[in-house]
C-alpha cells in the first residue's frame, strides 16, 4: 500500500536540432571593415594632397605647439588648403614665407649646387695641371722640352700647348709626322689624362707661312688638321681612352701664338684642353660639329 501511494514524477526532455551560436564574429567582422575603410580613406588623403601641405602636417605633429604659436605650413598659411592664413587673416590668398617660396628655392640650391660641382671641378683640373708638371720635372727625356710645354687654365679648362722651337720642331718639315720625342711627349700626357673624366680637345696650329708642297689643294687648314688627329693617335696609344675625345680640328694660321710675329715657330703647336662641363656642353651643342677623321681637312706649319 506504501508503494502505491508514492506519486510518479515524469521528467520530460526537450530535444533540439542546433544550439545558439552568438553573435561576436559580427562584430568583429564590423571592426574589421571599418578599420580597412579607414585605411584606404587614409591613403587616398595622402595621395591627393600637395606635398607642400604633407611637409605642413608632419611639421604640426613633431613640434605642434611652435606651429601653432609661431606660424608655419601647418598653421593656416598654406595657399592649397586655407585660403587667406598666415598672420594676416584679412588677406584672401594664402600667404608664403619668401625664403619658403618654391621658385626662389629650387633657383638657389641648383645656383648652389652648380657652383661647388664648378668649385670641384676647378679644382681638379688644377691637381692634374700640378701632376703633369711633376712628371715633367721628374722624366729626365722631358725635361729637356719644358719651355716648349706650356700649362694653363683658361675659361674652357686646362690648356696643354707643345709649341715648336726653332731647332726643335714637333713634327716633320711640313707633314704630319711626330718626331720620336713629341711622341713621348704625348703618350706621357695621356696616361695623366685618364685621371680625370674629363672630355679633350685637340685642335692643330700652324703659322702664317703660305704651304707650297704636296698635292694640289692641299693648304695649312689640311696640315693642321692632320697633325692634330696624329696627335690624337699618339695619346690614344699612351693609354688615353679613345672615347675621352670630343673634337678634333685643324685651324691654320687663323689663332696665333705669337701675334706680334705671324711667321714665329711658336705658332706651329698643338693645343689640348681638358675641358670643363661648360665648355664641355658648349662643344656638344654646337650645330655641324664634327670630328675630324684620318683623312679629314685641316692646317699646316
Amino acid at each position: 500500500m506504501a508503494d502505491e501511494a508514492r506519486p510518479i514524477v515524469v521528467k520530460r526532455i526537450k530535444k533540439s536540432s542546433g544550439g545558439h551560436h552568438g553573435g561576436a564574429w559580427k562584430i568583429a567582422y564590423a571592426d574589421f571593415v571599418t578599420a580597412m575603410m579607414a585605411f584606404f580613406l587614409l591613403m587616398w588623403l595622402l595621395g591627393s594632397t600637395s606635398k607642400g601641405d604633407l611637409q605642413g602636417i608632419a611639421e604640426y605633429f613633431a613640434t605642434p605647439l611652435k606651429v601653432a604659436m609661431g606660424g608655419g605650413s601647418g598653421s593656416g598659411d598654406s595657399s592649397h588648403v586655407i585660403k587667406g592664413g598666415g598672420k594676416d587673416l584679412t588677406r584672401k590668398d594664402g600667404q608664403v614665407k619668401a625664403a619658403d617660396a618654391p621658385g626662389e628655392k629650387k633657383t638657389y640650391n641648383l645656383k648652389t649646387a652648380a657652383e661647388l660641382l664648378e668649385k670641384a671641378e676647378g679644382e681638379r683640373l688644377k691637381s692634374l695641371k700640378k701632376k703633369i708638371e711633376e712628371v715633367i720635372a721628374s722624366n729626365p727625356v722631358l725635361r729637356q722640352y719644358k719651355n716648349q710645354l706650356l700649362l694653363d687654365i683658361t675659361s674652357e679648362g686646362l690648356r696643354i700647348q707643345i709649341v715648336d722651337e726653332q731647332n726643335r720642331p714637333m713634327f716633320a718639315l711640313a707633314k704630319a709626322e711626330l718626331q720620336p720625342y713629341t711622341m713621348e711627349i704625348l703618350r706621357e700626357i695621356g696616361i695623366a689624362l685618364n685621371e680625370v673624366p674629363n672630355k679633350i680637345s685637340l685642335s692643330g696650329h700652324t703659322d702664317a707661312t703660305p704651304y707650297s708642297r704636296g698635292e694640289k689643294g692641299y693648304s695649312n687648314w689640311e696640315l693642321s688638321a692632320d697633325r692634330a688627329n696624329a696627335s690624337r693617335r699618339e695619346l690614344i696609344a699612351g693609354g688615353m681612352d679613345e672615347a675621352k675625345v670630343l673634337r678634333v680640328v685643324g685651324l691654320a694660321s687663323v689663332l696665333p701664338f705669337d701675334k706680334a710675329n705671324p711667321t714665329s715657330p711658336a705658332n706651329r703647336r698643338i693645343s689640348i684642353i681638358v675641358m670643363n662641363k661648360r665648355a664641355e656642353l658648349a662643344a656638344s651643342q654646337e650645330s655641324g660639329a664634327v670630328e675630324v677623321s684620318d683623312s679629314a681637312a685641316g692646317v699646316k706649319e
